[in-house]
C-alpha cells in the first residue's frame, strides 16, 4: 500500500520541509494553511511544471524511466529498477550519475517515498504524457497491435518488411515526440482499381507502395488515433512497444547526456573582448543620447493603438545614422530606463490625431551628467529586467497589424528570464569564451529543455541585443557584463528586499560593472584642440561640463572615440543668445583649448559679437530698435524685408504688425543679428525652453524575472513550516469537535449542543467562571464555519475573549457570530 503525499510530508523533520519550500518557493505563495493544502499544492499541475522547467535533460530522462518502471499493480518503481533503465544503453551513466538525479527528484518531491517503493507525483504525467518521448502502450491502443507486439518473431518480421519511406516515419517517431499528423484522406485506402497508379517511391528504389503511413497502419505497426476525413488532419500514434524495439541500439530512454555538451569555439584573448565591448558601450551611449536629443527638439507622436509610428521611427534611425532595428532597440530600452515617457497635449490636435508625445523626461537630464559607465550601467540593467522582446517590432501581430515601438503588443513578461538564461549560460563558461548561437542554443536545450523548446529564435535575439549594447564583446560575455548579471542576480534573489527597491536606490557609489567598465574606458578629458579651419577636436569623450558647453559653441561634426566639433557663424550666435559675452568665449576657448586659438576664431567671435545686439526686437506686433540710424535704414531699405512691412516710428525705431519670433527670424536670413528685449529694454537670454515628459520609474528597481517566486530564507521557512504544521494540528483539532459545533445538525453523534443563542452565553459565561474548555462554533468574515477549542476568559461589549488550547493565543470572537458553545469532555 503507498502512502499518500501528505502522509509522507507529516513524516519530515522540519528542516526537510523547509528544503522543499526553498527549492520551490512557489509553494510558499500563499502560505498553505496545513500539510494537506501543501501536498495538493506540490501535486498541482501548474506547480508540478514549474519544478520540471528548471531540470535538466538528464534529469528529467531518469524522471521517465522512473515513470517506465512503475509497477502496474502499485505504481511504485525503486532506485535499483531506474539505475537498470538508464545504465541498459550502450553509454551507460556511472550509478553514482543516475543516484545523484534520482536524490534531486526526490529533493523536489517530484518523487517520494522509499526508495524500494518510490511513487511519482501523479501530475507529472499530466504534463508530460509521453515518458522519454514513448507512446502509449499497445494494449491501451488497439487490441490487433497489442497481439502483434505480444510475437516478438512476427513483429521483427514485420518490420524488416517495411519500404525505406515507411522506415523513415518509424525512426523518426520513435525518437519522439511518438505523435503524428498526417494530411486529410491519408488513411483511406484508394479506389479500386487504383492501387497501382499510385506514384513510384524513390527511396524505395522506384516501386510502388502506396501512402507509406497507410501501409503502416494496415500493418498495425502505427495506430490511428483520428482518421482525418472531411477535409481535417489525421493522427497517428507509435506504441511504445514498437519504439523500444526500434531504441535497441540507444537504449530506451534514447542517447543519456550526463553533462553539458562541450563547446568547440576557441577561447578568445579577454583584453580583446572587453576592448570590442567597451569600444560598442561608448557607442551605444552616444546614439541613445543622440535620439533622446532629436525627440526633445521634436517629439513622436503616440499612435492610438500605443507606440511610435512607422514613419517617426524611420525619421529618427536615418537621422541617427542607424538602422531601425538598432534605433527600436535603444528607444525600448531608453523608455524601461524612465528616459523616455509620454506627455498628455492640452488637445487632440497633434499629427495623426494622436493626444500623447513621446519626449525625454527629467531623468534624462541627471542621467546626462553621470559618467559613460555608469550611464550604460542603467540603459543594461534596465535591458536585462523589461518585459519587452525588441525583436518583435516590425512584424505582424494576430490582427495582421504592424507591432511598432513601445507598443503594448511587444511585452514578454517571460523576456527577462530569457535574457538571464542565455548570459547564464555564458558566464558559466571559461571567461572570453565565444560559443556559436547553435552552441549556445544546444546549451540551453541541455540546461533546461522545457523552457528553451520554441524559443530559439527568441534567444537568437538576445545574443544579437547582448552584443549591440556592449554586454558581449567578440560573442563572448564581458567581464564587466559578467559582473553586471552578477549584480542583478544577486539583488533578484536578495532575501531582504525581493524587488530591489533599496538596493543602492540613493547610493551614488559606482558599482562593481561600472567601476570595472571605467578601467576599460579612455579617461574623460576636459580639454580640445582648436586648429585653424575652426574646427575642435576632442581627443576622447567629454566630460559632462565639456561636453555641456561643446553643444553651447560648436556645431558637432563626427562622433566615436575622438570627436569632432566646428565653430561656425550660427553656433557662435547661438552662445551669445544664451548669454555668452565675446570675453567668455575667448576665455573658454583659451581654458580648454591644449593649442593656441588661431587668429581666425578670434576674429570670428568679436566680429558675430560686434553685430550682435545691435538690432533690438520687440512686440508691437513687434518693434524693431537701433542706436545706430545707419544700421536702421538699411534694415528699413532691404527689400528682403519687403514681407515684414517695416514702418518707421522715429530714427532709431521701426515698428511691424508681425510678431517678435517672425521678426527675429527674418532678419536672421536677411544675415542680421538681433536679440530680443523685454519691455524694460534688457536683453532677453534666448536659450531654448525644453519640455520634458512626467518622471517614470525604470524598470530596473524590478526582479529579473517577474514570473519566479520571491526566494525566502531558511529562518523565516523554518517559521512558515512551524504554521503549517499549526494549521495541520488545527484541523486535526477540528475534526474532533463535536458535531454541532461543526454544523452538523440535531442528529449528529456526540454531545448534545445547546438549544438557542442565549443557551450558547449560558455555557460560555458558566465556562469564563469555571476556566473550563469549550468548543466554539462561529462564522468567519468568509461566511465560512469554523471551531476552535478555547478556554473563555471574558464576555462583555459583545465580544467573546479566550485563549486558544493550541496555540496559547487571545482571540477575540464576535457573540452574534458564535452558533454554538458545548464543554469538552
Amino acid at each position: 500500500m503507498t502512502t499518500s503525499l501528505a502522509d509522507h510530508l507529516r513524516s519530515l523533520p522540519d528542516e526537510s520541509l523547509a528544503a522543499l519550500l526553498q527549492l520551490r518557493p512557489d509553494l510558499v505563495v500563499p502560505v498553505p494553511a496545513d500539510v494537506s493544502a501543501l501536498a495538493t499544492r506540490a501535486q498541482s499541475r501548474v506547480s508540478v511544471a514549474r519544478a520540471l522547467d528548471g531540470l535538466d535533460q538528464f534529469t528529467l530522462q531518469i524522471l521517465d524511466a522512473a515513470r517506465l518502471t512503475r509497477d502496474p499493480a502499485d505504481g511504485t518503481t525503486s532506485t535499483e529498477a531506474v539505475l537498470a533503465m538508464a545504465t541498459a544503453g550502450p553509454r551507460p551513466p556511472a550509478p553514482t550519475t543516475v543516484r545523484g538525479a534520482v536524490d534531486r527528484l526526490r529533493a523536489l518531491f517530484l518523487l517520494y517515498g522509499p526508495e524500494n517503493a518510490l511513487t511519482v507525483v501523479a501530475s507529472v504525467d499530466e504534463v508530460s504524457p509521453y515518458p522519454a518521448g514513448l507512446g502509449r502502450p499497445a494494449a491501451e491502443l488497439d487490441p490487433r497491435t497489442a497481439a502483434l507486439c505480444a510475437d516478438p518473431a512476427k513483429l521483427r518480421r514485420t518490420l524488416l518488411a517495411a519500404p525505406p519511406s515507411a522506415r523513415a516515419i518509424l525512426d523518426r517517431l520513435a525518437a519522439g515526440p511518438p505523435v503524428g499528423s498526417v494530411p486529410p484522406g491519408a488513411l483511406q485506402a484508394p479506389p479500386v482499381g487504383e492501387e497501382d497508379a499510385l506514384p513510384p517511391d524513390p527511396v524505395n528504389g522506384g516501386a510502388p507502395t502506396g501512402s507509406p503511413v497507410r501501409w503502416l497502419v494496415e500493418h498495425r505497426l502505427l495506430v490511428p488515433i483520428s482518421a482525418g476525413r472531411s477535409g481535417s488532419t489525421g493522427t497517428v500514434e507509435l506504441p511504445r512497444e514498437i519504439g523500444l524495439l526500434l531504441r535497441r541500439d540507444s537504449g530506451p530512454l534514447g542517447p543519456l547526456r550526463t553533462s553539458p555538451p562541450p563547446v568547440a569555439s576557441a577561447p578568445r584573448e579577454p583584453k580583446a573582448v572587453d576592448s570590442a565591448g567597451a569600444g560598442q558601450t561608448m557607442e551605444v551611449v552616444r546614439h541613445t543620447e543622440g535620439l533622446l536629443e532629436q525627440l526633445t527638439a521634436e517629439p513622436a507622436p503616440v499612435l492610438r493603438s500605443g507606440g511610435i509610428g512607422v514613419r517617426d521611427l524611420r525619421r529618427l534611425a536615418r537621422t541617427a545614422g542607424l538602422d531601425e532595428p538598432t534605433a527600436a532597440l535603444l528607444l525600448e530600452v531608453a523608455y524601461a530606463a524612465g528616459f523616455l515617457g509620454e506627455l498628455e497635449l492640452p488637445s487632440a490636435s497633434g499629427r495623426y490625431g494622436a493626444d500623447q508625445q513621446v519626449l525625454p523626461t527629467a531623468g534624462y537630464e541627471v542621467w546626462r551628467s553621470a559618467s559613460l559607465a555608469q550611464r550604460w550601467e542603467q540603459l543594461a540593467r534596465a535591458w536585462l529586467t523589461m518585459t519587452r522582446q525588441v525583436g518583435l517590432v516590425g512584424q505582424r501581430d494576430d490582427r495582421d497589424r504592424p507591432i511598432t515601438v513601445l507598443s503594448p503588443e511587444a511585452e514578454r513578461a517571460g523576456a527577462p528570464a530569457a535574457r538571464r538564461a542565455v548570459l547564464g549560460v555564458l558566464a558559466d563558461l571559461e571567461p572570453a569564451t565565444a560559443p556559436t548561437p547553435d552552441e549556445v542554443l544546444e546549451l540551453l536545450d541541455w540546461r533546461s529543455p522545457r523552457r528553451s523548446r520554441g524559443r530559439e529564435a527568441a534567444h537568437r535575439e538576445v545574443l544579437a541585443e547582448a552584443a549591440q549594447l556592449g554586454v558581449t564583446g567578440l560573442g563572448a560575455l564581458t567581464s564587466y557584463g559578467r559582473l553586471l548579471l552578477a549584480d542583478v542576480t544577486d539583488a533578484d534573489d536578495h532575501p531582504e528586499d525581493p524587488l530591489g527597491l533599496h538596493a543602492d536606490a540613493d547610493s551614488e557609489e559606482p558599482s562593481t560593472a561600472a567601476r570595472a567598465l571605467d578601467a576599460l574606458l579612455p579617461a574623460p578629458v576636459d580639454h580640445f584642440l582648436v586648429q585653424a579651419d575652426l574646427t575642435v577636436v576632442v581627443p576622447g569623450p567629454p566630460d559632462p561640463t565639456l561636453a555641456a558647453e561643446l553643444d553651447a559653441v560648436a556645431e558637432p561634426e563626427s562622433a566615436g572615440g575622438a570627436s569632432v566639433h566646428r565653430v561656425t557663424t550660427a553656433s557662435v550666435r547661438r552662445a551669445l543668445d544664451a548669454g555668452y559675452t565675446a570675453d567668455d568665449l575667448h576665455a573658454l576657448f583659451r581654458r580648454r583649448s591644449r593649442t593656441p586659438v588661431p587668429q581666425s576664431l578670434t576674429y570670428l567671435v568679436d566680429d558675430v559679437a560686434r553685430k550682435h545686439g545691435g538690432l533690438r526686437a520687440g512686440s508691437a506686433g513687434a518693434y524693431l530698435r537701433s542706436d545706430d540710424e545707419a544700421l536702421l535704414a538699411e534694415v528699413f531699405a532691404d527689400r528682403r524685408l519687403e514681407s515684414l512691412s517695416l514702418r518707421r516710428l522715429a530714427p532709431t525705431v521701426l515698428a511691424t504688425p508681425y510678431q517678435v519670433g517672425r521678426l527675429l527670424g527674418a532678419l536672421r536670413d536677411a544675415g542680421y543679428a538681433p536679440v530680443p528685449e523685454d519691455a524694460s529694454g534688457a536683453a532677453v537670454l534666448s536659450r531654448p525652453r525644453v519640455r520634458r515628459a512626467p518622471a517614470r520609474v525604470s524598470v530596473a528597481t524590478r526582479t529579473l524575472d517577474p514570473l519566479a517566486a520571491p526566494k525566502v530564507p531558511m529562518p523565516r521557512l523554518l517559521g512558515v513550516v512551524e504554521q503549517i504544521r499549526g494549521g495541520d494540528a488545527a484541523a486535526r483539532a477540528a475534526r474532533r469537535a463535536p458535531a454541532a459545533v461543526r454544523g452538523g445538525g440535531r442528529g449528529a453523534t456526540g454531545p448534545v449542543p445547546v438549544q438557542g443563542h442565549a443557551d450558547a452565553l449560558a455555557v460560555l459565561q458558566q465556562a469564563v467562571r469555571d476556566r473550563a474548555l469549550v468548543w466554539v462554533g462561529y462564522v468567519d468574515a468568509h461566511g465560512a464555519t469554523a471551531s476552535r477549542l478555547v478556554k473563555p476568559v471574558s464576555i462583555g461589549a459583545g465580544y467573546l475573549r479566550a485563549e486558544d488550547e493550541r496555540t496559547e493565543m487571545l482571540h477575540t470572537f464576535a457573540l452574534h457570530r458564535i452558533t454554538a458553545a458545548v464543554l469538552a469532555d
